[in-house]
């Protein structure tokens, strides 16, 4: 289980319809909604500043949050929908889905490389390129890992490692159907250099 789900925190909000939703914009929120899972729908609402803040940081659709609402239990939820102004692009109105256990979601989880010291292209001064820090995976709800693990002892400048190399968390699976690179190892620039020029002397040759 991922050990850092954030918080998002918000009120219930009271009374519903148009007229509720423009008091709650006028006292600085944004009103939504709660629906899913085994409970009724609740109306909530969370301050402005928060939720703009947490649209600008990006992937607020792909985040799992932990919904903590006074007086109700914290609920896991994942974000469905934001209406925003046609004018001005801001926040509007959200929808939150309660997520079971067995839920499937599209998840970005972060890479984590490992036996560096093991890999004879970085003793050679290669460096590691780093192409998805973070892979989206279809993942259950009940079960996200924290991070995916990717081995990169004995690889050489010029290797690449791929999705297909690392062993990912059963009942996961990436969201790309091919094979994609996930980082590699590249000479660093005076050894490309040394590199191309041994190359086109080879093919004057």
């Amino acid at each position: 289980m991922a050990g850092q789900i954030p918080d998002l925190e918000a009120w219930e909000r009271t009374g519903t319809g148009k007229g509720a939703a423009r008091a709650a914009r006028r006292n600085g929120m944004v009103p939504g909604i709660v629906f899913g899972g085994d409970a009724d729908p609740l109306p909530i609402q969370i301050p402005f500043n928060i939720l703009l803040k947490r649209l600008k940081a990006g992937r607020f659709k792909s985040t799992l949050f932990n919904l903590k609402i006074d007086g109700h239990d914290d609920v896991r939820v994942i974000c469905r929908d934001v209406q925003r102004d046609v004018v001005k692009g801001l926040p509007t109105h959200l929808d939150l889905m309660r997520l079971r256990r067995t839920t499937k979601i599209n998840l970005f989880i972060p890479v984590q490389f490992t036996n560096e010291e093991a890999a004879p292209g970085l003793k050679r001064g290669g460096v590691l390129t780093v192409v998805r820090p973070e892979v989206e995976l279809v993942v259950t709800a009940g079960d996200i890992p924290e991070k995916l693990v990717a081995d990169i002892s004995g690889m050489q400048i010029g290797d690449t490692i791929t999705i297909s190399s690392i062993t990912l968390p059963a009942g996961t699976r990436p969201t790309i159907n091919r094979d994609f690179v996930v980082a590699n190892i590249s000479a660093p620039s005076g050894l490309r250099s040394t590199y191309d020029e041994a190359d086109g002397k080879a093919e004057v040759g």
